[in-house]
């Protein structure tokens, strides 16, 4: 019964996480760039970890009362996305705006690289439709000791597969030694986040 709980707990919170593109996205890239990686990676995992919890002690049925949270999260996601994405986009399209990633190593700042990494935790509306929503009230459907270990499963999977993304692309580094690497990389970044914005607004005017 535990056992099972558990199970569900780490494929469903492992389902979501995979499906939330622009914040794995951005978790790869950090990694390739050796950028902070710990940071970043201990950061997204906390943030997705706490709103797992949150969302299973009631708070998704909080945000489900109030649409314009959503709404707010769904605009302001939507317009940080486009910004990111048109930066990346002029990165790739002037190749003196991109760095090899061999030669790259730390390039922000500690508090530019967290607070990067709350926007993209926090600025998307599925984080809160998914994880807290969603998995919360999945999760809020067990009793109070099969919950914890649905909960622990699906918080075990956040941390694996953050650090899994960012170090695994660490790893990949050496292997993108030329500079045109980190073009296709910015290239496909700003596509990422150009697909995630439209539907996050496709969606928003299907539900005006």
């Amino acid at each position: 019964m535990y056992l099972s709980a558990l199970i569900n707990g780490s494929l469903l919170g492992g389902a979501l996480i995979i499906a939330i593109g622009a914040q794995n996205m951005f978790v790869i890239k950090q990694g390739l760039a050796r950028d902070r990686v710990l940071v970043v990676v201990l950061i997204s995992s906390i943030v997705d970890a706490t709103l797992i919890a949150l969302g299973a002690l009631g708070l998704g049925s909080l945000i489900a009362a109030f649409p314009l949270a959503i709404t707010i999260a769904t605009i302001g996601g939507s317009a940080f996305l486009l910004v990111y994405g048109t930066m990346s986009l002029y990165r790739a399209a002037k190749p003196q705006q991109s760095q090899s990633f061999s030669d790259v190593k730390s390039t922000s700042s500690l508090k530019r690289a967290a607070l990067m990494t709350l926007a993209f935790s926090l600025l998307n509306p599925h984080v809160y439709l998914d994880t807290v929503i969603l998995l919360g009230g999945i999760a809020s459907s067990y009793p109070f000791d099969e919950r914890l270990y649905f909960l622990s499963g699906a918080i075990a999977t956040s941390f694996v597969w953050f650090f899994t993304i960012g170090f695994g692309a660490t790893a990949l580094a050496p292997f993108m030694k030329h500079p045109a690497g980190a073009r296709v990389l910015d290239l496909l970044v700003a596509i990422m986040m150009f697909i995630v914005a439209a539907g996050l607004i496709s969606d928003f005017l299907s539900q005006s």
